[in-house]
């Protein structure tokens, strides 16, 4: 959905007199034109909506991932599409991988993208933050493109070649949201923080999306999935992002949301890949579980989970000492999260695409190409999990045999009637056609151990959360754990006590 990842408070912001853009020239886009005929359409078109996955299957072999991207406001279809984030090895696997460890990071598998990371100071309040010396943030690198690069269709609205809105520091959108700071950049557009000076200055996050039809298209998908949640669930108790309104500016569709904290995926980051406390886990393991069980009783599957779509309401730590890993270490404040990117959430009813999720946290029946459904997101779930408890994700795999043996590696062998009907020609036999003495399958058996294997210590609380992620990690999504089952789990007893 939309990418909420480091936000850039804004600091002493230069003004632009509203009226300007009360009066400039606006273009029209018809499919956006009529909020309220749209509105009418789109519940009798909703049931005839088809799943688009731009891009979602096309993975490059080596993608960057710099997150501001799928995880912060910025959700769009496109699933694999990150900026390049670089996550390290824990101590035991980095002498394996490294000739220097402490510079050596391994790259996530995204397709092609650039997303520019901006980074803040999540260790202040956004209070304290805000307070800061004034600067000027520039909305997007594209702004240094040349002239013949850009479409200029007003006098004051430019786009790049790209489809990007040519945007900076102190404009103003539809008169009420002035533009502080960039909070991110993919291919479907990009997300701004802006003042709402209509709210008292309130800050809130705004996607711009591409003038392009196929991104206005899946706009208006994601629009129609964060209005239902919205009606469903208007407190927001299940912990969806809160989609506050949208509207047209110059053919970009734009959708405000409320301004959250840093994605897990970033906190961990910018903690030296630290892992999470296992109580931390806890917390925010039920309530993922409980967000994204919501989504399944209203007939949604959400197919995107990953760390950079849980972000926390808010993000401010405490820094101690770590004598163990001779460091600091950032504590959170507040481990209360919420669900984000709901731009391939997919109703039960509508088309399924083959090909969903991002590399790390795809379930077995999608590689294999077997249909998929609301199990699909428990596996991610159980991925999410498991590198909280680690800080950084088992599956490190931009190849779907090898994301298979790797399976296998952690799990055991994969269910024969799995295997059967699957038509990819990942096996031979009935068994994957894997050589394990291969420089592919040396990295496999070095980088993968049996699940329990990767406990840092056999105490109850550690050995109840394997088990729930060993139940979440069942090859055949229809044994599965199921969310409701999930919640009921002796790891979660603690928090009822």
């Amino acid at each position: 959905m939309y990418l909420f990842e480091h936000r850039i408070p804004a600091y002493n912001v230069q003004q632009r007199k509203l009226e300007q853009m009360r009066h400039s020239k606006q273009s029209h886009c018809p499919e956006w034109d009529d909020r309220r005929s749209w509105d009418q359409r789109k519940h009798s078109s909703s049931r005839k909506r088809r799943k688009r996955s731009h891009s979602s299957g096309q993975e490059s072999k080596h993608y960057k991932p710099n997150h501001v991207s799928e995880s912060h406001y910025l959700d769009d279809r496109t699933i694999n599409e990150r900026d390049h984030h670089d996550r390290r090895y824990v101590e035991e696997y980095r002498n394996d991988f490294c000739e220097v460890y402490d510079h050596r990071h391994y790259h996530r598998d995204y397709e092609k993208s650039h997303h520019h990371h901006y980074s803040k100071s999540s260790g202040r309040s956004r209070k304290s933050s805000h307070k800061r010396k004034h600067k000027r943030h520039h909305c997007s690198s594209h702004q240094s493109h040349s002239k013949s690069h850009r479409r200029k269709r007003s006098r004051s609205v430019e786009d790049d070649e790209e489809g990007h809105l040519i945007c900076e520091s102190g404009d103003v959108l539809r008169a009420r949201y002035e533009i502080v700071a960039t909070l991110g950049e993919g291919a479907f557009g990009k997300v701004v923080e802006c003042i709402d000076h209509d709210m008292r200055g309130m800050h809130v996050a705004v996607k711009i999306v591409k003038n392009v039809g196929r991104y206005r298209e899946a706009a208006r998908s994601e629009i129609q999935v964060l209005e239902h949640l919205n009606t469903m669930d208007p407190s927001s108790t299940f912990r969806c992002v809160q989609m506050l309104e949208w509207f047209d500016h110059h053919g970009h569709v734009c959708i405000v949301f409320e301004l959250l904290g840093l994605s897990t995926y970033d906190f961990i980051k910018e903690n030296s890949f630290l892992p999470f406390h296992i109580n931390d886990i806890r917390n925010m393991a039920y309530q993922i579980c409980q967000s994204i069980n919501f989504l399944h009783h209203n007939k949604l599957t959400h197919t995107d989970l990953k760390p950079e779509n849980i972000l926390f309401v808010e993000s401010d730590y405490i820094v101690k000492y770590n004598a163990k890993m001779k460091r600091d270490e950032r504590t959170l404040k507040n481990t209360d999260i919420k669900v984000v990117d709901f731009g391939s959430a997919t109703f039960d009813d509508e088309h399924h695409s083959t090909l969903v999720s991002t590399r790390h946290y795809r379930a077995p029946e999608v590689i294999l190409a077997l249909g998929w459904s609301q199990p699909c997101d428990v596996w991610s779930i159980g991925c999410i999990l498991i590198e909280y408890y680690l800080g950084f994700t088992v599956f490190q795999t931009h190849d779907s045999k090898e994301h298979l043996a790797m399976m296998e590696r952690i799990l055991g062998p994969l269910p024969a009637h799995m295997i059967k009907k699957s038509r990819k020609h990942y096996f031979h036999h009935n068994q994957l056609d894997w050589d394990e003495h291969s420089s592919a399958g040396r990295y496999v058996r070095r980088r993968c151990k049996p699940l329990k294997e990767f406990m840092h210590c056999q105490d109850t609380d550690h050995q109840s959360l394997f088990d729930l992620v060993r139940r979440m990690l069942e090859y055949d999504p229809a044994k599965r754990i199921t969310l409701d089952e999930a919640l009921q789990h002796p790891f979660f007893d603690p928090l009822k006590k």
